[in-house]
């Protein structure tokens, strides 16, 4: 697979060295790991050669590709075209038809169990899988044969990860997510519409340093950056507590920055990184930008979450110990109290003060 490392790449590029040991200091925090873990990636980016990557682009509207060629990270949008040896993306990719599919095949053939497939979209079951067909093959089809020879599988997106749009009811072409069809290889799923571009960065610097792939949550997805709820970081956290919430979107709660679950925030049951990474390099997200959540990382969110301005019923599991549509009225009635315990206090402090003057 030849020694063009990360490294040596960075270094022709005139990356320094000061910066790269930041990228790699910067990488093991973003996946939770301690300061022990940085010598590690230093040297696996330095020896190891770069990842063979086939990405397919399956049932999805490509907005994970256009997150995937994005990431503002200090030096990631670099990193993925160029730490990993993207050998087939049908999106950017020059070449079409015979010579595309033929660069793929070669792909397979030379980096055989050493290649990471990443799958972006969901595969369809309907009338044998002829809704989405590349190459002159179903998508089902052609998915099994790249996950044959591949290290790892990474379902990237929410069309990947639990059909998304698609697979929303009535669900017509039977859209399925890719865990339904790989079933000899591991599968990382990296959910979200779109995805945090450096999740799958972070995941793919951790498979090229250590081997092997990241620790996963039950649902399969890396931990470091699904294991915490968008509810828990939220910059309006400390309204929602207050049981201070946004009841129009145009309101005087609005304008201040409020909670927004009453306008139908599905934070409470979204697992992602959103609210700690944010996007377009730290400068916001959804929430703290003034819309709700959507949750669109977790299974089956386009039926769940919809009516997308209407607020949950209730939160299962009691997820934050607290009914939302109480707790303003509780604010108020804990304020009222604090009020009139004020107005008492001040009353008693200036009688005492004028008694003591007469004295």
């Amino acid at each position: 697979m030849g020694e063009d490392t990360y490294y040596s790449w960075a270094r022709r590029r005139g990356i320094s060295r000061r910066d790269f040991l930041k990228f790699c200091t910067l990488t093991a925090a973003m996946l939770g790991l301690d300061s022990s873990a940085v010598p590690k990636i230093v040297k696996a980016l330095e020896t190891k050669p770069r990842v063979p990557v086939i990405y397919l682009n399956l049932q999805e509207c490509t907005c994970c590709s256009e997150s995937f060629l994005r990431s503002a990270h200090p030096l990631i949008s670099d990193l993925i075209l160029n730490m990993i040896s993207l050998d087939y993306m049908e999106v950017i990719q020059a070449a079409a038809g015979i010579q595309a599919e033929s660069a793929r095949l070669k792909a397979m053939q030379d980096y055989y169990g050493h290649y990471v497939l990443v799958v972006e979209g969901s595969a369809t079951l309907g009338d044998g899988g002829v809704y989405c067909t590349i190459g002159g093959m179903t998508a089902n089809d052609l998915l099994k044969e790249c996950a044959d020879g591949a290290a790892a599988v990474i379902a990237y997106g929410s069309c990947a990860t639990n059909a998304c749009i698609q697979g929303a009811y009535p669900n017509p072409t039977e859209a399925v997510p890719i865990r339904r069809i790989v079933k000899n290889k591991p599968v990382i799923d990296v959910p979200g519409c779109p995805p945090i571009a450096e999740v799958i960065t972070g995941t793919i610097v951790h498979y090229l340093t250590f081997g092997e792939i990241p620790e996963l949550t039950s649902q399969g997805r890396p931990k470091a950056f699904y294991s915490k709820r968008v509810h828990d970081g939220c910059t309006r956290r400390a309204f929602f507590d207050a049981g201070q919430f946004v009841e129009q979107f145009d309101d005087e709660g609005a304008k201040k920055g409020w909670c927004l679950y009453k306008m139908g925030c599905k934070g409470p049951v979204a697992y992602n990184a959103c609210a700690v990474m944010e996007w377009n390099g730290g400068i916001s997200f959804p929430v703290k930008s003034g819309h709700p959540c959507m949750a669109c990382s977790e299974n089956n969110w386009y039926d769940t979450s919809t009516p997308f301005y209407t607020h949950l019923a209730d939160i299962p599991n009691n997820a934050i110990g607290k009914n939302p549509d109480e707790l303003g009225l509780a604010a108020l009635g804990v304020a009222g109290v604090g009020v009139v315990a004020h107005a008492a206090a001040t009353i008693a402090t200036k009688t005492s003060e004028k008694r003591q003057k007469q004295e």
